[in-house]
C-alpha cells in the first residue's frame, strides 16, 4: 500500500487530504477495540468529494492510511494546536467520543510512535513541502487547501451543531484576512449554508506549518460538516445530490482562492 497518492496538476494550487485514508496494517488493526475498528473519525469520502478538481488543473496529495495509524495534521511531537486547549496526539489513543482505540495492554508505545512517524508521517510531509516549493518556483507563489470533514455534532470537541463550512487560517497567520474573507462571503452570500472563519477549527499542523504568506505560500483549511455531502443518519453514506451541490460551491471557492491571490 502506498503511503499516499499524488496527482500533478498545472495550477499553483495543491489540495491536501490527510484524513480520508482507511487502511490500517494488520499488526495494528488486531490491537484495536471495536470502537477503534470502526474508524469513525475518518474524513469520509473527502477524496471522492474533491476528485472533480483534477479536471480543473489542481494537484492533490491524498493519504491512504487511517489517521488512527498516524495523524498527519498533528505535530510529530504531539504539541497542542491551540494554547490552553489540548488536542489529540500524532498517534491517537482515543476516538472523538473518548473511547479507547486499543485493547488494554496493547497500547501504542513511544518506540512505535517514532517508527510510525518515520514510516508514514515523514513521507507525506516531505512530498507536501517539496510540491509546494516546486509550485512556488514555477508560478511565483503556491496555494494550499487542506481538505477535511467532520460530523456535524461532536460533543467532546464543540457544543451544538457545527456550521457547514469552517475555514481556518490560524487567525490570519497562514493566509491574509482579505483573501479568507472572500471565501467566507462566497459561502454566506446566498444564505444556503452557514460558515465561520477561525471558529472552533482554526487549522491544524499542516495549515500552521506550511502557510507562510511572506514566503509566497498561502494555506487555508476547510473543515466541512458531513451533512453538506452525506446522509449522516445513515452512517457513512454518500449523498450524490448533496455532493454535487457541494462540489459546485467548492469549485467556486477554489476559483476565488486562485483569483484572490493572483
Amino acid at each position: 500500500m502506498n503511503i499516499y497518492e499524488y496527482h500533478q496538476g498545472s495550477l499553483p494550487l495543491l489540495i491536501s487530504i490527510p484524513h480520508a485514508g482507511t487502511f490500517v496494517p494488520e499488526a495494528i488493526a488486531t490491537r484495536f477495540t471495536l470502537a477503534g475498528s470502526r474508524l469513525a473519525d475518518t474524513d469520509w469520502h473527502v477524496e471522492k468529494l474533491y476528485e472533480f478538481t483534477r479536471e480543473l488543473g489542481v494537484s492533490i496529495l491524498q493519504a491512504n492510511y487511517s489517521r488512527y495509524v498516524v495523524d498527519l495534521n498533528r505535530s510529530p511531537d504531539s504539541a497542542s494546536l491551540y494554547v490552553g486547549n489540548p488536542t489529540s496526539p500524532v498517534c491517537p489513543t482515543l476516538t472523538f467520543d473518548n473511547e479507547p482505540l486499543y485493547a488494554p495492554g496493547r497500547e501504542v508505545t513511544a518506540t512505535e510512535i517514532q517508527a510510525r512517524i518515520e514510516q508514514y508521517w515523514q513521507p507525506y510531509h516531505q512530498r507536501l513541502a517539496a510540491e509546494l516549493n516546486a509550485m512556488r518556483e514555477r508560478h511565483g507563489y503556491a496555494l494550499l487547501w487542506d481538505a477535511h470533514s467532520i460530523a456535524s455534532e461532536v460533543p467532546s470537541l464543540f457544543a451544538g451543531v457545527l456550521p457547514e463550512f469552517n475555514f481556518g487560517t490560524r487567525d490570519d497567520a497562514s493566509c491574509p484576512r482579505a483573501v479568507a474573507d472572500q471565501l467566507l462571503d462566497l459561502v454566506t452570500s446566498d444564505g444556503k449554508f452557514g460558515a465561520v472563519l477561525n471558529g472552533r477549527f482554526k487549522g491544524g499542523y499542516i495549515t500552521q506549518n506550511y502557510g507562510r504568506p511572506s514566503d509566497g505560500i498561502y494555506a487555508v483549511q476547510l473543515e466541512l460538516s458531513r451533512r453538506v455531502y452525506m446522509d449522516e443518519a445513515a452512517g457513512t453514506g454518500w449523498n450524490p445530490q448533496r455532493a454535487q451541490s457541494a462540489q459546485t460551491l467548492i469549485a467556486q471557492l477554489l476559483t476565488r482562492y486562485l483569483k484572490a491571490r493572483s
